[in-house]
């Protein structure tokens, strides 16, 4: 690891507080021209006594504004402490989890993973409209079934089309037969220039997509594309529960990556990391920021730096070897319930090396979903499955008591099918 490294608590206070030293400081400095603050000091005391030990709490209150992207050009130089942390973030993520090569990205931390990915297909249109002359009907999204809402958000805000690959029921693969066939009618139909998004953990099941699934069928097609892998959930679990996963950029066809913080990582909401080879973001410049010290690369514009530092302080305080430890931990308790399961001959899906098991509907009752607040695929009509989540706060007691929970209603079906063979056998 070239960045990311366990820091102390003491080191982690004293890289905080030289941030917030090196920022504007509206409660002391002359600042006339920002349309920005420190959080209202009647609400928000900054001298409370506990602050002082929560140098995070203390970025929150400053309120530092990273509007910009601090990978590209110059910032606002009224939060420059604070940015170089965002950048520090960045670094740790892009080069050291994601392989790409120092100073060869840009990005920021989105406020969410449904702007990273809009920030991505935005980014993707116009760079084909302004680089290869595309028109808005000759780009189309493409993606699986199971691709996170957010695809088709972007695809209505840029009015751009977007086909819904198919995949199996029980592994959720994408259908290759029916993804070339949707390509070839989409080559067809005038489509042109083609955004992939491929998932790392999709939200309902955490599966995993085969960029090269997209890849080689385009390439045959002789299409021109971009790829952008969706890794807003499994973004901070697959790279360290496959050892080979080969999901970054050293694959030269991926262009871009999105990642949350709000997940996995466990950093405020909303919190979305978007990451992307150089010379791509300058094509979502809006010129008429003028008065933006920099250029305002990103969808949202004005955002809390305060998560930034959230980030980092959960990066090095855990530091690699400690995040693969948590990871791990998570992954013995994912199989811990697979087995329950596979003892009670219960089917399920479960992407090997991601946190989240999928059990179909038929064999959850309404009062398992909300005993244990589980998450059906469609609330109302046609929901199939309902998936578990092992995240931080899910320990084996809480997945032991379900497991008993579940064996009840199990044998209570069984009780009943047997009740109404016999009744039948005996009237018959």
């Amino acid at each position: 690891m070239q960045f990311w490294k366990k820091l102390s608590q003491k080191e982690r206070q004293e890289r905080i507080q030289k941030a917030l030293n090196e920022n504007v400081n509206f409660a002391h400095d002359a600042s006339l021209g920002y349309p920005a603050s420190k959080l209202d000091g009647k609400v928000f005391n900054s001298d409370a006594p506990f602050l002082k030990d929560a140098p995070t709490l203390q970025t929150y209150v400053a309120n530092p504004n990273h509007i910009g992207c601090h990978t590209l050009g110059t910032s606002e130089k009224a939060f420059k402490g604070t940015q170089e942390m965002e950048r520090e973030v960045l670094n740790v993520l892009a080069v050291d989890i994601f392989k790409v090569q120092p100073d060869s990205f840009d990005g920021y931390i989105a406020p969410g993973g449904t702007e990273a990915n809009i920030q991505a297909i935005w980014m993707y249109r116009n760079y084909f409209m302004y680089n290869l002359n595309a028109k808005p009907a000759e780009i189309v999204i493409i993606a699986s079934e199971d691709t996170h809402y957010s695809i088709p958000k972007a695809a209505n805000l840029l009015m751009l089309d977007w086909l819904k690959i198919p995949v199996d029921f029980k592994t959720r693969v994408i259908d290759a037969f029916s993804l070339e066939n949707i390509i070839i009618n989409a080559k067809e139909g005038g489509k042109k220039y083609f955004i992939v998004v491929s998932n790392m953990g999709t939200t309902m099941f955490g599966a995993v997509d085969n960029p090269d699934d997209y890849i080689q069928i385009l390439e045959k097609q002789h299409l021109t594309y971009k790829l952008h892998i969706d890794g807003a959930y499994g973004g901070f679990v697959y790279p360290f529960s496959n050892k080979n996963c080969d999901i970054n950029f050293e694959n030269p066809k991926i262009s871009s990556i999105t990642i949350d913080a709000h997940k996995m990582l466990q950093a405020p909401y909303g919190t979305g990391v978007f990451i992307c080879r150089k010379g791509l973001i300058e094509n979502v410049l809006t010129k008429e920021a003028e008065y933006v010290e920099g250029m305002d690369l990103t969808l949202c514009g004005s955002r809390s730096g305060a998560n930034a530092i959230a980030v980092w302080m959960i990066l090095f305080t855990y530091g690699p070897f400690g995040w693969c430890e948590k990871i791990r931990v998570l992954q013995m308790r994912t199989e811990w319930l697979c087995e329950q399961l596979d003892d009670l001959n219960l089917p399920y899906f479960r992407e090997p090396y991601m946190n989240i098991v999928t059990i179909p509907s038929e064999h959850i009752t309404k009062a398992l979903e909300e005993k244990y607040d589980l998450v059906p695929q469609k609330h109302g009509n046609g929901n199939q499955w309902y998936k578990i989540v092992i995240m931080d706060h899910v320990e084996v007691d809480h997945l032991s008591t379900f497991i008993t929970d579940l064996k009840a209603t199990i044998h209570a079906k069984k009780g009943i099918t047997t009740k109404v063979q016999s009744i039948t056998e005996t009237t018959f």
